[in-house]
């Protein structure tokens, strides 16, 4: 009897049930990867593509079962005495309380579009105003040389071959601007940003027709109240969201003005600059077939300066040298852009969706200035006068340009497959009348000095009217799939498997000005393997254009007289790039079980007809024809996680090559920058989560240069590195939440930058005095200096 007993006891202990299930998100999208743990028996499974868990376990009076995922609120599951096969539904809500859960990761990357987190931007210390682009500058592989821009290169291109997408938009940029000091804020407000996307490079075939990068923004729709208000010594914003059941919409306002930072300038003066930027998002679901959405931007921009004089010293400390200089005249720009998008979508059930969106850009900019300086150049050792002269520089600059586009996009999602694909057609219209020039006289002698006339050294007239049309297209599909490890055995409880996703497709434009058509083939592969589910590895391939805009097309190359008369080449082909990217992600916890994440990727470019440029702080000349064939080979690398707890840090280093071959000769793109090291590091006071830390340092290679209207082949030098680090502390010195009270503020932050904490002068261009023996001086045009910047948040 005792054994009879004791072996029905034996046999109910040992039972098993099975279960099974799904995980999704709540916009019921499948959850990959997601992690089914049982602790008491040391069972753990992981999703498949589709979302989908199994796991048979042993019976008892009550089984616990944790779903998990990062990014995602975690939810456990009590099952009492379960028998047979269970199965269990589970939605993960996107954890969206920045203040308590850093979210670090919300999915595995498995193309070449990173995610970036964006919850602690408004936090950082700020010289340009410009968080989104201040958050991506510190990414690997991208490079800059200047706190008051934000603009910025990748992987050796460009300023001008980065795209930049609101919410499936590609919007541009003002034409005119030529230095850090006139730009003002960027189009992408930070108040309303919900997700950012960015890729250096491999990315699907959906992005324009850009080489090096591509930005991918999408703004947030409201689900309630919320408001938000900065202000600090160098602007302010306010932005305001609402929502019902079918409507929702929000509104941001910004003012900047860097005036007080342009005060620690070498050159000082009367600095007036300010823009002022509102941006609207509407959107209306009348039912679940059908969305209207409308995106709309006024932005105004205005710098004027009157300078009155600088002094700078330069060269070693055995070899000083002083520049000193009094000015005369002034200068007035004005930056007007309009943009505004509309798109309606209509749902053909859950997994089908066509939405036919229009888009509109318009900018009017003005670039005028009439400035006189008197220079004298000396030794500071010997007090001997190396040069002494008179310089004058004019323009009278006119651009305006208007850009329309009616977008039809169609997407697919079948079992492995999410297809998409658009067509867009654009028309282009842009009006330009400039006239600038530079007189030098040196000693008494205009420069440069010839005995039968009186040359200026640069002088440049351009009147053009351009009228086009564009028509791109893309299809792409990612694919994804699942293969079970082989070493697993057929009735094994949790068996492995290795998840592969495929993404290709197809883009194709066709321009009428130069009525050239190109293909661009792109393919990547993400590998997740059986043998570790830590590890991804991306591969990634493909033929990528540069499609000219008006500011490539610009020839200014002939010179007659001394005048450089702008013409527009109409012969000009799409600049290529051929890209080969591999990378691995490494996920795995130190420190005390917190999440960290290692990425590393090579790649190589191999570029060809390639339109030469010259780079003066901000402003890019083209030569306007290709004339070059070059390459570009790199290594970025990341580390990323909680150096402290509930905080997200991260270090990145670079190193790349870059150059072009031009008659023959290998010189470098003026974006070579052989290395680049960034540390972004967030971190509490001890005791308390009421202040924090955040600290930017940047130490990166400085650029190619060399005197100027000399060409590129006479780029001889090289800056000196760029050194920089940002220091912001904030002081929550409301909450709500611990204070238990009921208040219109939701939270109030105080916080106190110090930008350039170490005072580093770093040079952004030169300026170069000749005198009459046509010897040349390069006096180093330094950037800002140590400020202090003080801001307040208020959250309602």
């Amino acid at each position: 009897m005792l054994a009879v007993t004791l072996a029905a006891s034996l046999s109910a202990f040992s039972q098993t049930f099975t279960l099974k299930g799904i995980v999704t998100d709540d916009e019921g999208n499948p959850l990959e990867l997601a992690t089914v743990s049982c602790v008491e028996q040391q069972k753990i499974v992981f999703t498949n593509l589709k979302g989908e868990y199994h796991m048979t376990m042993l019976t008892a009076d009550s089984v616990v079962i944790r779903f998990s995922m990062i990014g995602y609120r975690g939810r456990t599951k009590t099952l009492y005495k379960p028998q047979g096969t269970q199965t269990l539904r589970i939605l993960l809500r996107a954890d969206q309380e920045i203040a308590e859960v850093v979210v670090t990761e919300k999915r595995r990357q498995t193309d070449q579009m990173e995610q970036l987190d964006v919850s602690e931007m408004k936090s950082s210390p700020s010289a340009s105003g410009n968080a989104v682009e201040e958050l991506i500058q510190q990414q690997a592989g991208v490079s800059t040389h200047n706190e008051l821009s934000s603009q910025y290169n990748v992987r050796g291109g460009s300023f001008d071959e980065n795209s930049v997408y609101i919410n499936n938009v590609e919007v541009y940029r003002p034409l005119l601007i030529r230095s850090g000091q006139q730009e003002g804020l960027s189009v992408i407000n930070p108040d309303m940003v919900e997700r950012v996307g960015f890729s250096t490079g491999g990315f699907s075939a959906k992005y324009g027709d850009k080489m090096s990068s591509a930005l991918d923004i999408t703004y947030r729709r409201p689900e309630k109240f919320e408001a938000t208000a900065t202000a600090s010594l160098l602007g302010g914003s306010a932005y305001v969201g609402t929502s019902s059941k079918k409507f929702s919409m929000s509104h941001g306002l910004r003012y900047k003005t860097n005036r007080y930072l342009l005060g620690s300038l070498e050159t000082t003066g009367e600095y007036r600059p300010n823009q002022l930027d509102y941006q609207t998002f509407i959107t209306y679901e009348p039912n679940r077939r059908w969305t209207l959405e409308v995106l709309g931007n006024i932005s105004e921009n205005h710098y004027n300066f009157k300078p009155k004089d600088r002094e700078t010293s330069f060269g070693t400390m055995e070899d000083v040298k002083s520049f000193r200089v009094y000015f005369d005249g002034q200068e007035k720009d004005i930056f007007r852009t309009l943009f505004g998008t509309a798109s309606l979508t209509r749902h053909l059930g859950d997994s089908t969706h066509v939405k036919l969106l229009w888009s509109a850009f318009h900018t009017k900019e003005q670039e005028r200035y009439d400035i006189q300086g008197q220079y004298w150049l000396n030794d500071t050792q010997s007090a001997e006068q190396l040069g002494v002269g008179t310089y004058a520089e004019h323009a009278r600059n006119y651009l305006t340009a208007n850009v329309q586009s009616l977008k039809l996009m169609i997407n697919r999602r079948l079992k492995h497959h999410d297809i998409e694909a658009g067509l867009t057609y654009k028309w282009e219209h842009i009006k330009e009348q400039s006239r600038e020039y530079e007189m030098r006289d040196s000693s008494g002698y205009s420069v440069p000095h010839r005995p039968d006339r009186l040359d200026l050294i640069y002088t440049l007239a351009s009147k053009q009217n351009m009228k086009s049309n564009r028509i791109e297209g893309y299809v792409q599909d990612v694919l994804k799939w699942s293969s079970r490890n082989t070493g697993d055995d057929a009735d094994s409880v949790a068996p492995r498997h290795t998840f592969y996703t495929l993404t290709y497709g197809l883009r194709f434009a066709n321009w009428s000005y130069n009525r050239e058509t190109i293909l661009s083939p792109r393919v990547s592969l993400a590998i997740v393997p059986a043998s570790n589910y830590d590890l991804t590895y991306r591969f990634a391939t493909g033929l990528y254009y540069q499609a000219p805009f008006y500011k490539e097309l610009r020839d200014t190359m002939l010179t007659t007289t001394g005048v450089t008369a702008v013409t527009l080449n109409r012969n000009i082909k799409s600049q290529q790039s051929i890209q080969f990217l591999a990378a691995v992600d490494y996920r795995f916890k130190m420190l005390g079980e917190r999440p960290f994440k290692f990425t590393a990727e090579a790649y190589y470019k191999l570029l060809s007809n390639i339109i030469p440029y010259n780079v003066q702080n901000v402003k890019v000349t083209y030569y306007g024809e290709n004339l070059c064939n070059g390459y570009a080979v790199g290594l970025d690398m990341k580390l990323f996680g909680e150096f402290v707890p509930g905080t997200d840090s991260w270090l990145s280093f670079s190193l790349m090559r870059t150059q072009q071959k031009y008659h023959g000769q290998w010189v470098p793109l003026p974006t070579d920058q052989r290395y680049a090291l960034n540390l972004h590091f967030t971190d509490y006071f001890p005791g308390t989560k009421r202040w924090k830390m955040t600290l930017r340092l940047a130490y990166a290679d400085g650029l190619p240069f060399g005197a100027p209207h000399r060409g590129i082949e006479a780029q001889n030098f090289r800056a000196p590195a760029y050194k920089r680090a940002d220091i912001g502390m904030s002081y929550l010195a409301f909450d709500h939440k611990v204070q238990g009270v009921k208040s219109a503020f939701k939270k109030v932050w105080l916080g106190l930058d110090c930008l350039n904490l170490f005072g580093i002068s770093n040079v952004n261009s030169y300026y170069w005095v000749t005198d009459v023996t046509s010897r040349q001086w390069a006096v180093p045009n330094y950037l800002t200096g140590r400020q202090i910047n003080g801001k307040l948040i208020v959250e309602f």
